[in-house]
C-alpha cells in the first residue's frame, strides 16, 4: 500500500477557533488542476506496475490518497492517519491483505515546507517520503529528516544555477521576491550567498504570501517602482505567484525582466493569468522535458460518476468545463449542465496542457522506486516471498540503494543526501501571435560540469520584457572601462562605485579594474591609461636643433681657431708674433682646438667610453690651455723684469722651462684624471627620476669628488693665471698681451662661476647642453681675447706691426 498527500486545493478558508469546542475541518478552496494531475500520475505508475509479470509479480500495490488543501497542519495529520493505519481488518490467512492497512512509503508532498513538517513527524519511523517537487536544499539534511528523498533536484543547485545565469547576462543589480516559507526563504538565502561569491547585488529582498494583506502587497509594488533595477529574481511558488500577478497587472509594472524558479517558470495557470503581458520574456530554469508513453492519455481518461472521491471529482468536473451538475438559482443561465460525459480532449485549459510532464514523470519514478525496493526485499525472480515481514526501516535502505532505468531510459538512483542528478532546461517565455505564451527551451544547465561550463544556451534567438531582442541592462553602475579603476561609492553595496582615472603611469586594461597597475619603470602609461609604452630616451643628440647647433659653434670654434693659427703661420716672423713666445701661441691653439673638439664627446648617447672621456678629455684640454696661458703670463712678467739692470730671470724661465711648466701643470690634472677612472669613473645612467615621462641617458660622474677636484684645479689655475695677468696689465709696452689675458681669464672664470649653478638646477639633456656652452664660451673667450686682436693688428693694422711701435714708450692705458 503506497500513500498520497496532494494538494487538491491550493488554499482554505480562514477561521476564527474559540477552542470552546472541536474545530470543524479545514474548508479548502481554490481547487487545484495539478493535484489531479499528480494523483493521476501516481495512478498510471501503480497500473503499469500492477500489469508488469517482470517487477513484483504476484504483488499488487494500493493506494491511499489525501487532500491536504496546501495547510501543513492537514498535511501532518493525513501523514499521521497513513502511518497508523487506521483500518482493523480481519482476514482470512488465504487472503492476500491479512494485516492491518499501513502505507510501506508515502508520496508527495509537491510543497517544500509540508514536507518538512511531514518529514519531521514521520522521520522516527523511518516511513519513506518520496517527494516530486519539495525543491528547498535543507530537506537534504539528513539528520533532521532522515527517511526523507526526492526525484526532483535540490535547491542548492537551483540556487546557485539561478545565479550562474543572472551573472552570464551580465545582470549585476538586480531585485529578489521570494515565498515567505521554507521553499522561498531557503532558496533566496542560497541564491544571495551565490550571487554575492559572483559579484551580483540585490537592491532589495521582498517577501510574499498568498494569504498575505492587500496592504502588505502593496508595499512590494511600491518597492518595485522605486528601484532602479530592472531583473527581478522571483523564488516564488506558482500559488503566491497567481496572488502577486493580479497586483503587477493592475499598477501595469511593465519592462521588468523576470527571472523564475522552477515553481512557476513552467506553470501554464500562471501564464494564462498574466493578461497584460507583464511577465512576457521572463527565464528561468525548469526540468529536462520529457516524454512518458502513455501517461498523458492515462492522466487525462478521468471519469468523475465511477471516481470514490465523488464530491471532489464533481468539482474538479464542474472547474474543468465550467458547467455544473446541478445548477442553483444564481448559477441558472449562467453556465451550462454537466452530463458527466464530456469529452475531454475538447477542452483546451492548464489540465490538457500538460506543462508539467516532467514533474508527472517524478511521481512516476518515485512510484517505481518502491516497486523496485520492495522487489529486491520480497526477492522477486518468477515469483515474490509474501512471507518476508515488511518493515519501513528496510524499505528505506533498500530505496537509498536503487539504481535502475525507466522504460524512457533514465536512470534513477539517489546520492547520500537522498537528492537525485541536477539537471535543468532553461526556459523562456515567448508570447505567439494568438497571445499564448510559449515555454521554449533555450538552453541547458548540467551542476555536474565545471561552474564555467554549465550554462549552456542554444543558438536560439530570445525575447526579453516588453518583447525586446537586446538583453536588458540592470546594473547599478556602468562597467569602468579601461583606464580606470572602481572606487566604491559610500553606504552602497559593492554593486554601485565610481570610476576614477588612473594615475599618471599605471594601467588598468581590463573593465571594472578594481586597482591600476604601475608601470614598469622603463615604461608610462599611455594617454587612455590602458597599456604601457616605452618611454622615450632622452639625450642630447646630433639630430635636434641644440645638438645640432651647438656642434656647429663647436666646428666653428675649431675652423676659427685653425683659420688664427694659419695667419700666425702665415706671420711667424712679424714682431706682433714673436713679440711673446710663440711656440706657446702655436701650443695654445692646437689645445683651444681641442678644447672645441671635445664638446662634440658630450653629444650623442652615452656609453660607457664616452661617459669616461668626455669628463678627461674636458678637463685635461682645459689645463693645457690655461697652463698655456699662464705661461705666457709669466714669460711678460719676466721679460719686462729682464729688461732691469743685472736680471738674469730669464734664463730660469726659457722657452724649455714654458714646455716644462705646461707639461708639469697638466701632469697633475692627469694623475687626479687617473684616480678618478680609477676608483670610480663615470657610468652611462637611465635616470627615472628626473622625469616621469622619459628616460634621461645621462653620464653619472662615479665620484662628484672626482669632478668637482678636476674643475677645481681648472679653476685654480684660472685665478693663478688671472691674477698674474691681472699685475701685469700696466707693465709699459704698446701692445701689452697682459691686458687681454686679464680679460680672457675673467670671460673665463665668470663663465665656470655661472656654470656651476646652472648645471646643477639644469634637468636632463640640458646640463650636457650648459656644459657645452660653458666650454665653448670660456674657449671662445681665450680665442678671441688673446688672438683676436693680433689677428687685427697683423691684417687690418700692419703698419702697428713693428719692433718700435711694439716696444714704444707710450704712456699705459688702464682699463
Amino acid at each position: 500500500m503506497l500513500g498520497g498527500i496532494l494538494s487538491f486545493h491550493s488554499s482554505w478558508k480562514d477561521r476564527q477557533d474559540t477552542y470552546k469546542y472541536k474545530p470543524l475541518p479545514l474548508q479548502c478552496t481554490s481547487l487545484n488542476f495539478r493535484g489531479f494531475q499528480f494523483a493521476q500520475a501516481m495512478l498510471f505508475a501503480i497500473e503499469e506496475i500492477n500489469n508488469s509479470t517482470e517487477l513484483l509479480p504476484g504483488i499488487s500495490l494500493g493506494y491511499k490518497i489525501y487532500d491536504t488543501c496546501a495547510s501543513i497542519a492537514r498535511g501532518v495529520r493525513v501523514a499521521l492517519a497513513l502511518a497508523n493505519g487506521n483500518q482493523a481488518i480481519t482476514a482470512p490467512p488465504e487472503t492476500p491483505c491479512a494485516r492491518p492497512a499501513q502505507v510501506q512509503a508515502i508520496m508527495g508532498e509537491s510543497s517544500s515546507s509540508p514536507c518538512m513538517a511531514i518529514a519531521t513527524v514521520i522521520g522516527p519511523f523511518h516511513i519513506p517520503m518520496i517527494s516530486h517537487f519539495a525543491t528547498c536544499a535543507c530537506l537534504s539534511d539528513k539528520t533532521r529528516y532522515p527517511s526523507f528523498l526526492r526525484t526532483i533536484p535540490s535547491d542548492y543547485y537551483q540556487s546557485r544555477a539561478l545565479a550562474q545565469l543572472v551573472k552570464h547576462f551580465g545582470w549585476t543589480w538586480v531585485g529578489a521576491i521570494r515565498s515567505n516559507n521554507d521553499y522561498g526563504n531557503n532558496g533566496m538565502a542560497t541564491f544571495i550567498e551565490t550571487a554575492q561569491q559572483l559579484g551580483i547585488c540585490l537592491e532589495y529582498s521582498v517577501s510574499v504570501f498568498r494569504k498575505d494583506a492587500p496592504d502588505k502587497l502593496q508595499k512590494i509594488i511600491e518597492i518595485i517602482k522605486a528601484s532602479t533595477s530592472k531583473v527581478i529574481v522571483a523564488f516564488i511558488s506558482h500559488k503566491d505567484m497567481d496572488v502577486l500577478i493580479p497586483e503587477l497587472s493592475h499598477h501595469n509594472l511593465t519592462g521588468y525582466q523576470w527571472v523564475g524558479s522552477e515553481s512557476w517558470i513552467f506553470e501554464s495557470e500562471t501564464a494564462a493569468m498574466d493578461r497584460h503581458h507583464i511577465l512576457d520574456g521572463a527565464i528561468g530554469l525548469f526540468i529536462p522535458k520529457v516524454h512518458v508513453s502513455g501517461m498523458r492519455e492515462f492522466i487525462l481518461d478521468v471519469k468523475p460518476l465511477n471516481s470514490t472521491s465523488q464530491k471532489l471529482f464533481t468539482e474538479f468536473w464542474e472547474k474543468l468545463f465550467s458547467c455544473k451538475f446541478k445548477q442553483s438559482k444564481s448559477s441558472a443561465g449562467n453556465q451550462r449542465k454537466c452530463t458527466g460525459h464530456e469529452d475531454v480532449s475538447a477542452v483546451q485549459n492548464s489540465f490538457t496542457f500538460m506543462s508539467l510532464m516532467p514533474i508527472f514523470y517524478n511521481v512516476y519514478k518515485g512510484v517505481y522506486a518502491v516497486a523496485h525496493a520492495l522487489h529486491n526485499i520480497l526477492s522477486c525472480n518468477k515469483t515474490c516471498n509474501n512471507k518476508v515481514q515488511l518493515d519501513p526501516l528496510t524499505i528505506l535502505q533498500h530505496i537509498k540503494k536503487i539504481h535502475f532505468k525507466t522504460k524512457e531510459g533514465d536512470e534513477v538512483y539517489f546520492n547520500e543526501n537522498g537528492d537525485p542528478a541536477a539537471h535543468y532546461e532553461i526556459i523562456n517565455w515567448q508570447p505567439t501571435e494568438n497571445g499564448i505564451v510559449d515555454f521554449v527551451t533555450v538552453g541547458l544547465h548540467d551542476s555536474s560540469l565545471p561552474a564555467d561550463k554549465q550554462v549552456n544556451l542554444q543558438n536560439k534567438s530570445l525575447f526579453w520584457a516588453q518583447n525586446s531582442q537586446k538583453v536588458p541592462l540592470s546594473v547599478c553602475s556602468e562597467k569602468c572601462p579601461t583606464g580606470t579603476r572602481k572606487v566604491l561609492q559610500k553606504g552602497k553595496p559593492v554593486c554601485c562605485y565610481d570610476c576614477l582615472r588612473c594615475a599618471d603611469g599605471e594601467i588598468s586594461n581590463v573593465t571594472d579594474s578594481i586597482t591600476c597597475v604601475r608601470c614598469d619603470p622603463e615604461f608610462w602609461s599611455n594617454e587612455r591609461r590602458d597599456a604601457c609604452v616605452k618611454k622615450v630616451e632622452e639625450f642630447l643628440s646630433y639630430e635636434e636643433t641644440m645638438g645640432a647647433l651647438l656642434t656647429a659653434a663647436s666646428l666653428f670654434g675649431t675652423c676659427m681657431t685653425a683659420v688664427v693659427a694659419f695667419i700666425f703661420f702665415r706671420y711667424r716672423q712679424t714682431p706682433i708674433v714673436r713679440a711673446n713666445n710663440s711656440e706657446l701661441s702655436f701650443l695654445l691653439l692646437f689645445f683651444l682646438s681641442l678644447c672645441f673638439l671635445c664638446s662634440l664627446t658630450f653629444i650623442g648617447r652615452p656609453s660607457e667610453w664616452s661617459c669616461m672621456l668626455r669628463h678627461t678629455a674636458f678637463g685635461i684640454t682645459f689645463v693645457l690651455c690655461i697652463s698655456c696661458v699662464l705661461g705666457k703670463t709669466i714669460v711678460v712678467l719676466m721679460a719686462f723684469r729682464a729688461t732691469l739692470p743685472g736680471s738674469d730671470v730669464m734664463k730660469w724661465f726659457g722657452p724649455a722651462q714654458q714646455k716644462l711648466s705646461v707639461l708639469g701643470f697638466t701632469l697633475i690634472q692627469v694623475i687626479i684624471c687617473i684616480l678618478w677612472l680609477t676608483i670610480s669613473p663615470p657610468f652611462p645612467l637611465n635616470n627615472f627620476k628626473d622625469s616621469k615621462e622619459k628616460i634621461i641617458l645621462e653620464c653619472a660622474l662615479g665620484s662628484a669628488v672626482g669632478f668637482w677636484s678636476v674643475l677645481g684645479y681648472i679653476g685654480l689655475l684660472a685665478m693663478l693665471c688671472f691674477i698674474l695677468a691681472f699685475l701685469a696689465r700696466k707693465l709699459p709696452d704698446n701692445f701689452n698681451e697682459a691686458k687681454f689675458i686679464t680679460f680672457s681669464m675673467l670671460i673665463f672664470c665668470a663663465v665656470w662661476i655661472t656654470f656651476i649653478p646652472a648645471y646643477v638646477s639644469s634637468p636632463g639633456k640640458f646640463s650636457v647642453a650648459v656644459e657645452i656652452f660653458a666650454i665653448l664660451a670660456s674657449s671662445f673667450g681665450l680665442l678671441i681675447c688673446i688672438f683676436i686682436p693680433k689677428c687685427y693688428i697683423i691684417l687690418l693694422k700692419p703698419e702697428n706691426n713693428t719692433k718700435k711701435n711694439i716696444m714704444g714708450k707710450g704712456a699705459p692705458k688702464s682699463f
